[in-house]
């Protein structure tokens, strides 16, 4: 295979984050021959923490989600382009939590500040790639993909802007930390049956820092989230068609097992494209 096939550029911003008037680093990754296909458009995927997706020495766990090595041997994939929003450090949970969060553990709460980073992404980000990049803008060509918390605020955002995404990669999602109120928000909703949403879990994903803030099963709770959510996108009237749920066996909270399934995700989430 020509070695020209895997050539990707990667493209660093500076986006100003309003709530917190810091800049926020956002890196589009863009497909092969993107400056010589000029009359081409193309789907875009948002990731959340950016750090742990591209480059595995950036890696909060040493190990990213190989996006650029499952774009080059994949070549069946869609043509896609990537953008990687990074996570604000020591205010990720804060950030990717739409709801506080806050048992009756002293010196344990956050949370709360979903909605304005999901407004960021929407209103800040997502602008901005569509007007400096060529892009099909519309929610079919849309997909937001998260692990962990980044999945809790992936599933809020699906909800919340489901008029502009059109698919969600949900890796894992922490959303037992606010079951209840992603529930009471979830019911008052009506949903639009044509989302795509691939949702991944795994059967061991125990994880000490969890332990700190429930006294429950972690693992079980993660499986439980999961599956709560894929039954209530059904009676919501999702479309069969367009779920896919993924629960791995022995699969532990990493970037490593999240990588793994990344390839499944996009050829599912990209079947249209």
């Amino acid at each position: 295979m020509n070695s020209a096939y895997f050539y990707l550029d990667m493209i660093t911003h500076e986006l100003t984050v309003p709530y917190t008037q810091q800049n926020r680093r956002v890196r589009v990754l863009l497909p092969k021959n993107y400056e010589s296909n000029t009359d081409h458009y193309y789907p875009v995927v948002y990731f959340h923490d950016g750090q742990n997706v591209l480059y595995s020495k950036e890696s909060f766990s040493g190990h990213s989600w190989k996006i650029i090595p499952t774009i080059k041997r994949n070549p069946d994939l869609a043509q896609m382009i990537i953008v990687a929003i990074d996570n604000d450090g020591d205010n990720r949970m804060n950030e990717y939590s739409a709801w506080k969060f806050g048992h009756s553990i002293p010196g344990i709460q956050f949370g709360g500040k979903g909605i304005e980073y999901a407004e960021f992404v929407m209103e800040v980000v997502k602008p901005f790639i569509d007007q400096h990049y060529r892009t099909k803008a519309d929610k079919y060509h849309t997909a937001m993909i998260g692990s962990s918390l980044g999945g809790n605020i992936t599933q809020f955002m699906g909800l919340a802007y489901q008029d502009q995404i059109g698919c969600l990669g949900v890796f894992s999602s922490a959303n037992w930390l606010h079951q209840q109120s992603f529930d009471r928000y979830l019911e008052r909703l009506d949903l639009n049956n044509d989302q795509r949403i691939f949702i991944y879990t795994g059967t061991d994903e125990d994880e000490e820092e969890d332990r700190k803030l429930v006294a429950t099963n972690i693992s079980q709770a993660y499986i439980d989230c999961s599956l709560s959510y894929y039954q209530q996108l059904i009676a919501k009237g999702l479309a069969l068609d367009n779920l896919r749920l993924v629960i791995t066996a022995g699969a532990q909270h990493s970037e490593e097992a999240w990588a793994e399934h990344l390839p499944d995700c996009l050829r599912f989430l990209g079947e249209h494209w």
